[in-house]
């Protein structure tokens, strides 16, 4: 009898693991998307009892090594196909981990039931049984991957300098679109946005890309999906390795981009739209697309918990966090046009200390601790120092020519390293509101831009730059359709992103000291006595101080403008320890175009 009853238990037991066992989904390789699949209680989005808020659902894994954790938040995902079906209801829910070492990882899941659970961090809530307590293992290969395709070179990091800098140890300089903001609000996501009586007429198609989609790239449902994601393999193909976008514009100038079931509703997701959102960005990995996730915008900033990091705010960013966490290169910037918290009241009620304490909570639930940004409206001086969580800026500035973007980038450098804490800065919004990035059709040259802005930037110690488009003229923020608008800006962006990684310069190791240089409004980045990178605005012939660092120094020289391989001008190098002649550029009929020099120390 003893023997049947264990006989017994031990059949129980074992169809106990069956029912509740998860599905492993994934390529099981270091830095791949590995997912964890249960089955949980049957529900809704609309259900009474609300999946998305009255359950908790993390998984910690442990590497088996290193004992290495990490805990991460899981997510209902209706019936697990979503995307596809268009499913609101199902018994499947979901956890994503990007593994960052090879070898045998454990995991334990933890699946609990309450009021508010999902925001609540109680020992005290109750089991919500199914998954809870399961206990498994996952062991990881090397990637395979190489090339742009981010799997290769793992997570990108804040790690307490100006650059971001991969688990491989590669920097990372980028340049790419901030516009349009409301890029995620087209035609072929699921949701009602499309026809809520919000703003409709902004609906995109993005039909001109539809033409940039290839065999093999990702749809869903029915073959959907194909423009949108032909408008980011456009600009992959074009050299650009990062895109912005909107996650939330309920108040704002498009009012069509939400993560919710509908316009007026906080705390219930919309799960096939999420789900297809993340079949965006999952390509995006593939092609080396950095995501700049902008959560909230301007006119958003008070919309949920009244500005506060109440429930639906926490809410708001777990979810984000659960389906999007993993993912190896993003920032979070927790608002775009930031509130100005000098004015009593402020302008919003999400004051200074209230985005402390929101960065605070981000932090605590995104396990991979991503860069975390903000982008100014009111400045950044209650932001800095060592004891907030934020690691940097998104930076606007506001004049038409960008002749602030040098000065202003520099500004937050130098004032964030001050009050104890280097920020990795990246200029987001160069220009002013108006016009910032014409179309090709109306300056297909670009010169100011590429000089004030593109290389003001760079030659600042900006991390990268992402570009805007006014309101003012066609393909606008808000209107774009079409990158080809500014298809010949992108190949100068390409231009600049190759000049720094194709000849391996380390800005990571300089610093920008324009008074190196003798002509005026000329950038100078420098390591002092190895290496310099200046650039000359208006060509010409400039010194370049060495300050007391003696030896011979190699002169070669880049065209800003056309790109190509390093050339030699009348001065092939320099010695001497005071201000040295660098000669006339290269190409006589260009002499006074802008030019790049590089110097190295022989």
């Amino acid at each position: 009898m003893n023997r049947f009853k264990s006989l017994l238990l031990l059949l129980l037991f074992s169809s106990w693991n069956v029912l509740f066992a998860q599905d492993i989904q994934g390529e099981l390789k270091q830095w791949h998307k590995v997912t964890l699949v249960f089955e949980g209680p049957e529900t809704s989005e609309q259900a009474e009892e609300n999946p998305f808020l009255n359950y908790r659902l993390n998984v910690t894994f442990t590497h088996s090594d290193s004992q290495e954790k990490f805990f991460i938040p899981g997510y209902y995902a209706a019936d697990g196909n979503a995307a596809n079906s268009g499913a609101e209801a199902g018994n499947i829910w979901k956890v994503h981990f990007a593994p960052n070492k090879t070898g045998e990882w454990t995991y334990e899941v933890d699946f609990k039931k309450g009021k508010w659970a999902a925001v609540r961090t109680s020992e005290k809530i109750k089991s919500a049984d199914f998954m809870d307590g399961t206990t498994g293992k996952v062991t990881i290969s090397e990637s395979d991957k190489s090339g742009r395709d981010f799997r290769g070179k793992g997570m990108l990091s804040y790690v307490g300098e100006r650059y971001l800098k991969f688990s491989n140890g590669e920097y990372f300089l980028k340049c790419g679109a901030d516009a349009p903001e409301n890029f995620l609000a087209y035609d072929q996501f699921d949701g009602t946005f499309q026809n809520d009586g919000h703003k409709d007429n902004l609906v995109k198609s993005w039909a001109p890309h539809l033409k940039d989609w290839a065999a093999g790239d990702p749809t869903w449902g029915d073959g959907k999906g194909k423009e949108i994601v032909g408008a980011i393999n456009y600009l992959a193909s074009k050299g650009m390795n990062a895109f912005s976008f909107l996650t939330m514009n309920i108040a704002g100038d498009d009012q069509n981009v939400f993560p919710y079931v509908d316009y007026d509703t906080w705390d219930r997701f919309d799960t096939s739209k999420l789900d297809q959102w993340e079949i965006l960005f999952e390509h995006a990995d593939k092609l080396g697309m950095f995501l700049h996730f902008k959560t909230l915008e301007f006119e958003n900033q008070g919309l949920l918990d009244n500005g506060g990091t109440g429930l639906y705010t926490k809410l708001y960013y777990r979810e984000l966090i659960a389906r999007f966490g993993h993912h190896l290169a993003l920032n979070w910037n927790l608002a775009e046009e930031t509130g100005d918290w000098t004015e009593t009241p402020p302008t919003f009620p999400l004051d200074a200390p209230e985005r402390i304490r929101l960065a605070e909570y981000i932090s605590s639930i995104d396990a991979y601790k991503h860069h975390l940004v903000i982008h100014n409206g009111a400045w950044f001086d209650p932001l800095y120092g060592p004891n907030t969580k934020f690691t940097g800026a998104s930076l606007q500035t506001n004049m038409e020519d960008f002749s602030r973007v040098h000065s202003q980038t520099l500004k937050v450098l130098n004032e964030a390293k001050e009050a104890g804490k280097v920020w990795a800065v990246a200029v987001d919004e160069p220009g002013d509101h108006r016009h910032s990035l014409i179309p090709d059709a109306e300056d297909p040259a670009h010169d100011t831009p590429r000089k004030n802005g593109l290389w003001g930037a760079m030659m600042a110690g900006a991390w990268g730059t992402e570009w805007y488009f006014g309101y003012e003229h066609a393909h606008s923020d808000l209107s774009l359709q079409d990158f080809r608008s500014r298809d010949l800006w992108w190949e100068q962006g390409k231009i600049c992103l190759d000049f720094f990684n194709d000849n391996k310069i380390t800005v990571w190791d300089m610093e920008s000291d324009d008074s190196l240089v003798s002509s005026e409004g000329d950038y100078v980045l420098a390591d002092e006595g190895k290496a310099y990178v200046v650039y000359l605005k208006n060509g010409g012939e400039s010194t370049l101080d060495l300050r007391g660092f003696e030896g011979e120094f190699d002169v070669s020289w880049y065209n800003p403008r056309k790109g190509g391989e390093l050339q030699k001008g009348k001065v092939k190098s320099i010695s001497g320890s005071g201000k040295q002649s660098l000669g006339p550029p290269p190409v006589k009929k260009e002499r006074d175009k802008d030019w790049v020099v590089w110097i190295t120390k022989s």
